[in-house]
């Protein structure tokens, strides 16, 4: 047992030398008890801000790949989706939305980092406007899925859990924008719309598959890298 500043007795994990760690259900965290570690790892480090950095250039690198033209429209298949599906998967809905929104603001900025060379505010007054928009909001979503998943879900079925979260976030905001953006920029009626974004579903399925797959590779090698695990109570650290 040891006395804080105020006076209040903690106690201390047995095992360890030279620190100390509150208990679950003693400390200052009150009756959640780990609530301030967790706060604690929760804030980003610089760890976390060279993964925005790393992602958002993924993505950026991705808008690169030659595009295959689909139709009339100018709307190309392009592996972009795949980059921002990973970005969720590995890094989380917080961490994801933020490499992906860089990588928007840099483009929206002037710079040519969006399919086919293009920048700057004037995407958003073409076809292509909706599926930009949905980039950052997609891969939040699925990040936030994917921590779910990795959380409650076994690993036997982590895999398919995940190519779930990604097809919905896939669906529920790039297709959904995607369509509404066809509707306004192109103006198309909602059919007409829904039938040109029909397809991108089978190049999504396969980019999900491979995004999936990465995923479930990196966090295989990086167990930590989007699950931040606390030590078990009584766990000894560093050296007896």
């Amino acid at each position: 047992m040891s006395k804080t500043d105020n006076g209040t007795a903690e106690a201390a994990i047995p095992g360890t030398r030279g620190t100390e760690f509150p208990v679950a259900g003693t400390g200052p965290a009150g009756d959640a008890g780990t609530a301030g570690p967790d706060r604690r790892r929760r804030r980003w480090n610089a760890t976390d801000l060279g993964l925005i950095a790393v992602f958002a250039a993924l993505v950026a690198v991705s808008a690169v790949v030659p595009a295959i033209p689909v139709g009339a429209l100018g709307v190309p298949i392009t592996v972009q989706t795949l980059a921002v599906m990973l970005t969720g998967l590995v890094l989380g809905g917080g961490r994801a939305f933020a490499a992906v929104g860089l990588y928007v603001l840099l483009g929206l900025a002037g710079l040519p980092i969006f399919s086919g060379g293009r920048g700057g505010l004037g995407v958003l007054a073409g076809p292509s406007a909706g599926y930009i928009i949905a980039f950052p909001l997609a891969a939040a979503a699925v990040g936030w899925l994917a921590a779910v998943v990795l959380h409650r879900v076994s690993r036997k079925l982590r895999a398919v859990a995940l190519f779930a979260a990604a097809m919905a976030g896939s669906i529920v905001f790039v297709h959904t924008l995607g369509i509404l953006g066809l509707m306004l920029n192109a103006r198309l009626d909602l059919s007409k719309a829904f039938l040109a974004d029909l397809v991108f579903y089978p190049g999504d399925v396969i980019k999900n598959v491979l995004a999936v797959s990465i995923a479930v590779a990196l966090h295989k090698a990086f167990p930590d890298l989007l699950v931040r695990r606390a030590r078990p109570a009584g766990e000894p650290t560093g050296r007896p």
